[in-house]
């Protein structure tokens, strides 16, 4: 969003109704930064295409708004779901009956808006990864305030459905039906842990519905695993062209998480270290464990209880996308109301001054220095969160490494000393990673931070849209070019 006439203007998502919530700018669980004021790629995306050539980039993320695809609802739209013996949606049967139903209701203007788009990175040479859900889900599809303010009893509850299951699986086939053959790697959900996170266990994140809700976390991260590999085998069988002969396949489909390894606080404590293990077990293994092994890990703990290998789930994975930017540090702390109710031995506590808990622009008790946003820089992470992921077996790609640093003070050093750690992982770990996106190309919405964060190596004035190159654009080409 953000051309001045409005026409990139889309107002149908839960996360457009969260941050316009007076209650919400009122309380500071928000910005009242508005996304309709931002850096206007809609419109100006050919501009941004040619910074990414002349860096050198070869690759490119983009992705898609459900929203903009289908704004109005898709449910009456009926569509066999085969269940498993415990209530899980095995198959969701989206024929070319209903991919027909649907094109009649899809708006025609954005997606030949987003063909447009894919067409102008192919043409200037560079590789499309398109993502197709990116933390917004459609208003018909999740309503954050009526679920917040009634504690989750009344809805639409987005991920705490399976209708958004059913419905993902829908919109997913009707992109892979329409966009498949100029799209050449797929991405299903963007940090889907971070959704269930930081919507339904830290309010204070600001992420829609903001709650805290320990069983509905688990139940949204079922959920999401699912939707992924329905979304998956959706992909698989409307995507049969080729993008590009150079294509890995027709439909090669992946998954984008976010890693952050955790470390106890004290190493020869027991209670420390099972902390650490719980929070690395729940927020990095649980996905990839889905959706390349099919174990759903409904206790979170790294046991492979009985029935807990779902052959409807596994195997759905071509490709992993690791974002990485900082770590946890975390102490344990007893609770028997966590043991009774969730099973937790030790419940985790993020130290302050570590990781993602430091002050911004301040310096970690390891005296690491910590970016705008107060995470700590700490490269070596990468190399943890690389060595975790590869245990999958399945192509690696960096799809997020980045800083919050608007004067660019950090940056050139951040850059230099992460792609160092990824050459390290490949030369000398044997490590399959195959790409490095760095996040971002330009300034972006950060989400309940609004526009306070400045990522992009491409500085954007937010009156007139101009692009200016930070200090570290510079020294990114530099590398891309001496290592070709």
């Amino acid at each position: 969003m953000g051309d001045p006439g409005g026409e990139g203007l889309d107002p149908n998502t839960d996360w457009y109704l969260w941050v316009h919530d007076m209650d919400n700018i009122c309380k500071g669980v928000v910005s009242g930064d508005f996304p309709e004021n931002g850096v206007s790629y809609w419109s100006l995306y050919g501009r941004d295409h040619d910074l990414a050539v002349d860096l050198g980039l070869n690759a490119y993320r983009i992705g898609v708004e459900w929203s903009r695809i289908f704004p109005k609802s898709t449910i009456s739209f009926d569509v066999a779901v085969e269940r498993s013996d415990e209530g899980l949606a095995l198959n969701v049967d989206v024929d070319d009956k209903l991919l027909e139903r649907l094109d009649g209701v899809a708006n025609k203007e954005a997606l030949n808006h987003y063909r447009s788009i894919i067409a102008d990175l192919r043409h200037k040479g560079l590789k499309v990864f398109v993502c197709l859900n990116h933390f917004t889900l459609p208003l018909w599809i999740h309503n954050p305030i009526i679920t917040h303010k009634t504690a989750l009893r009344r809805g639409p509850k987005g991920w705490l459905e399976e209708t958004t299951i059913i419905e993902f699986t829908k919109y997913a086939a009707y992109l892979a039906w329409k966009l498949g053959d100029i799209v050449d790697y797929w991405a299903t959900i963007n940090e889907p842990m971070a959704v269930a996170e930081a919507g339904y266990m830290f309010p204070q994140s600001g992420f829609p519905p903001a709650v805290n809700n320990f069983r509905a976390f688990k139940r949204v991260a079922v959920n999401l695993a699912v939707a992924h590999a329905r979304a998956y085998d959706a992909i698989k069988a409307h995507d049969t062209v080729r993008a590009d002969e150079d294509s890995p396949s027709p439909a090669y489909v992946g998954l984008i998480h976010n890693v952050i390894p955790v470390h106890p606080q004290n190493k020869v404590s027991k209670l420390d270290m099972m902390a650490a293990k719980f929070m690395d077990d729940m927020h990095n293994q649980f996905f990839p464990r889905v959706a390349a092994e099919g174990w759903l890990d409904h206790n979170l703990n790294g046991v492979r209880d009985k029935g807990e290998v779902k052959g409807f789930l596994g195997q759905r994975l071509d490709w992993l996308g690791v974002n990485y930017y900082t770590r946890f540090v975390v102490r344990g702390k007893r609770s028997m109301l966590a043991k009774l109710f969730a099973g937790i031995q030790a419940t985790p506590e993020l130290m302050l001054n570590y990781g993602v808990a430091c002050k911004p622009n301040g310096t970690s008790a390891d005296g690491k220095p910590a970016s705008d946003m107060g995470w700590e820089i700490y490269p070596e992470g990468l190399m943890e969160s690389l060595g975790a992921m590869a245990n999958y077996k399945r192509p690696l790609y960096v799809t997020e490494n980045g800083i919050a640093d608007e004067g660019d003070k950090h940056r050139p050093k951040f850059i230099n000393e992460h792609i160092k750690v990824l050459e390290k992982a490949r030369k000398e770990g044997g490590i399959d990673v195959r790409g490095y996106f760095h996040w971002a190309l330009t300034d972006n919405y950060e989400w309940a931070k609004g526009f306070k964060m400045k990522f992009g190596l491409y500085a954007v004035d937010l009156e007139n849209k101009r692009r200016r190159a930070r200090r570290s654009a510079k020294l990114y080409r530099k590398i891309i070019e001496e290592n070709e």
